[in-house]
């Protein structure tokens, strides 16, 4: 078979060609959503098992990334190769589950062949496909309509309008289990904790703060000089002083230094609570480090300190802590 000259427009028009095809596939697919997608999304809530997913070829593939979606947002399951079923893997379904069974053309050997099994244990099918008088609708106890007037492929060959459409499908059926859970952003930071958003919604300031030997802390009758060795010492730009009991006086940081210098103060003859701004920005330990680095925004300051109920120190977090925890 020879190469065709390669023409950058046609490819541009068919490219546009297939995302319309799809689009509209889409489009006509929401008015189709009624009773039997509710019934669908019952059927899953009352479920005390997982959902298992299956589908061969494309299918399969569309499949695979459903079950992803259910489980990250609330909803257990698993993806099941129906091949790989009728050889022992059916084991992975129990009669507390629900299966979700796809097939564009509701005619899948290898589903179709595991069908009877299923029914046999019980477990509620739930078909989506593009053919409501298949043979996989007919086991179904609730049959989800994907059809699609056409593919995009312009051989009318490949699965692309119809994998788009059972992605789609997916996707509506996750979101509606998702509301119907009272499923919140928590909850789905929990499922992704090496995420941007699981970091924001889980790391709490006692995760990342200085504590201890760590903190430059110093008391109201410091002389200067030694307020500025604990400060260099620490390298937090900042010293914090306490009274006996530990509890915040004050803060000093680089920038009032910079501003001591510009007024000509001696600086020698002055003690840590006479430098020391009086009413320092302070978080507890339990809150969320992304509220400390939106109050340290707000301030325009780089360290906040950590207090508990009585104002006593028990940390400090600074913006760079928030950055090499990729908070921010």
């Amino acid at each position: 078979m020879s190469s065709p000259v390669f023409a950058a427009e046609r490819a541009v028009r068919i490219g546009r060609q297939a995302l319309e095809v799809e689009a509209r596939a889409l489009t006509a697919l929401a008015p189709r959503l009624g009773d039997a997608f509710a019934r669908a999304v019952q059927a899953v809530l009352a479920c005390s098992g997982r959902v298992a997913v299956m589908g061969m070829g494309k299918s399969g593939h569309v499949g695979r990334k459903i079950a992803a979606t259910l489980a990250s947002t609330g909803t257990p399951a698993l993806f099941v190769h129906p091949a790989e079923a009728a050889h022992g893997d059916l084991g992975m379904v129990t009669a507390g589950d629900v299966v979700l069974a796809l097939s564009n053309s509701g005619e899948s050997d290898e589903l179709n062949a595991i069908l009877p099994v299923l029914k046999r244990l019980g477990v509620p099918i739930l078909a989506m496909t593009g053919r409501a008088e298949s043979s996989l609708a007919s086991h179904a106890d609730v049959v989800l309509d994907s059809a699609v007037a056409e593919e995009a492929c312009p051989l009318q060959l490949a699965p692309t309008a119809s994998t788009t459409a059972q992605m789609a499908l997916g996707d509506a059926l996750a979101v509606a289990l998702l509301d119907a859970r009272g499923f919140k952003a928590e909850d789905f930071a929990r499922s992704h904790p090496g995420g941007a958003l699981g970091r924001k919604l889980l790391t709490h300031v006692r995760d990342l703060m200085r504590h201890g030997e760590a903190l430059p802390r110093v008391a109201p009758g410091t002389p200067f000089t030694e307020l500025m060795r604990e400060m260099s010492a620490k390298a937090l730009g900042m010293a914090v002083v306490v009274d006996a009991d530990d509890r915040v006086q004050g803060i000093f940081t680089d920038g009032d230094l910079r501003r001591l210098v510009e007024q000509g103060r001696d600086l020698r003859a002055l003690t840590a609570a006479e430098v020391a701004h009086p009413k320092p920005r302070t978080v507890t330990a339990d809150a969320l480090a992304v509220d400390a680095a939106d109050l340290m925004e707000a301030a325009r300051i780089t360290v906040v300190l950590v207090v508990d109920a009585e104002q006593r120190l028990l940390g400090a977090v600074s913006i760079n802590d928030l950055m090499r925890a990729k908070v921010i």
